[in-house]
């Protein structure tokens, strides 16, 4: 890499998180997420991270082992700042400037780089943030996750004064015990989240002062400017079913009862009015995508700082299975990350996906350098606000738009 890199200390850097939420994944789960093509591209020093998940990660010991323990509810989200601080303190050896990192994640990444955003020792270790596809930034809270412990300790057959023996444990009795410790948690308590959800990032008043991203964003992050993105049909399962396409008007608002129970039917008309052209299957995908929810509550919330924040909603659709693949949870990292060809089973590879992410790399390396994506290929790409919802919608032909479904988003249960 010294090759592209030239050690001249002044390139920007580049943080991915890997996807999987709190729970599992690695960095280089596909080859749509390698960094290679977008370091060539931009001239950027890419880095990416593994860290501990799950029980690994979030057990929350404070409460019966002291300082020592202090912070072992958020063990696995500081990991990611202890990235961060490596990436201070040597990147300039890899011709990286550690003034310039951008933190960006997709999916259970999204949620990551949005939480490492609120995170009080994060502060100043990044300047940008982008967020894709967002999911799982909800935090715990801290009476549950250290109750969850003691459950631990019982479940391990330790007193609290032998907590430094769960450390001499194989990783996998450890896991194992844990999980068992939070299904009679879930049990006693009547708590609503699965075992693994359990052990996420929890507020603990050190690391994380915050309680959520809303309906405030952070100060922590309030001179960091933001990319924030989904796609138009995350929850596509049409791919595997091509009954689907047959998928009447009515069936539409059957399925969409397991989402929305009595409000299916006014949600789907909702939808079929901001949508008319769509096919029933398209708009339940669309009408069930929670992660634009998301998007724009973490957008509203953000551009209420000063620094500006880009939204933008990925709608370009792969010529396979009958077209039916739509534009599905994931598709858009290899259009960030110059690897279309790459991922010729989720693009078809060839010209048209590779003109548009041209585009979106292009951007994106322009927001790396700059802290705002115009310039970079893609028209001109207007801030956000949340009086009129402007994004870039990224399809074959780009285009800004107006917030299209907010009237139809009016209709769904707040998921925040």
């Amino acid at each position: 890499m010294t090759e592209i890199l030239k050690l001249v200390n002044s390139c920007p850097v580049f943080l991915d998180h890997n996807r999987g939420a709190w729970h599992y994944g690695i960095s280089h789960e596909h080859d749509g997420v390698i960094g290679e093509n977008l370091a060539r591209l931009g001239d950027i020093v890419f880095c990416s991270i593994n860290h501990r998940l799950g029980p690994m990660g979030f057990s929350d010991f404070s409460a019966v082992g002291g300082e020592k323990y202090a912070d072992s509810g958020n063990s696995g989200a500081l990991d990611l700042v202890a990235a961060l601080e490596w990436i201070r303190d040597n990147i300039s050896n890899f011709g990286g400037d550690p003034a310039n990192v951008t933190i960006m994640g997709q999916s259970g990444g999204g949620g990551k780089v949005v939480t490492t955003a609120a995170m009080t020792p994060a502060k100043g270790l990044f300047c940008k943030v982008v967020s894709l596809s967002a999911a799982d930034f909800e935090l715990r809270d801290k009476e549950m996750t250290r109750k969850v412990g003691y459950y631990i300790l019982k479940e391990a057959g330790l007193q609290p004064s032998q907590i430094d023996k769960l450390q001499e444990m194989p990783w996998r009795i450890y896991y194992d015990i844990a999980i068992r410790a939070a299904e009679k948690y879930i049990k006693e308590t009547g708590t609503t989240l699965s075992p693994m959800k359990v052990f996420q990032p929890q507020v603990d008043g050190r690391n994380i002062e915050y309680p959520t991203f809303f309906p405030e964003a952070s100060p922590v992050m309030a001179e960091v400017p933001m990319i924030i993105s989904s796609t138009t049909n995350e929850s596509s399962n049409a791919w595997k079913d091509s009954s689907l396409e047959s998928m009447t008007l009515d069936g539409m608002k059957k399925e969409m009862t397991r989402n929305y129970g009595e409000k299916a039917g006014e949600i789907a008309d909702a939808y079929l009015k901001a949508f008319p052209s769509k096919k029933p299957y398209e708009l339940l995908s669309i009408a069930t995508n929670t992660f634009r929810q998301r998007a724009v509550a973490l957008a509203n919330a953000k551009s209420r700082q000063s620094p500006p924040v880009f939204m933008a909603l990925f709608g370009w659709q792969p010529p396979l299975f009958n077209n039916r693949l739509m534009a599905f949870h994931t598709l858009d990292q290899c259009f960030w990350f110059a690897n279309t060809d790459l991922m010729i089973t989720h693009t078809g590879g060839g010209a048209r996906p590779r003109a548009l992410s041209e585009k979106m790399a292009g951007s994106l390396i322009q927001f790396m350098k700059t802290g705002d994506p115009n310039g970079g290929g893609l028209p001109h790409w207007p801030v956000y606000t949340s009086e009129k919802g402007e994004l870039m919608f990224l399809d074959d032909i780009c285009e800004v738009q107006y917030d299209p479904d907010r009237e139809a988003r009016k209709t769904l249960p707040p998921i925040i």
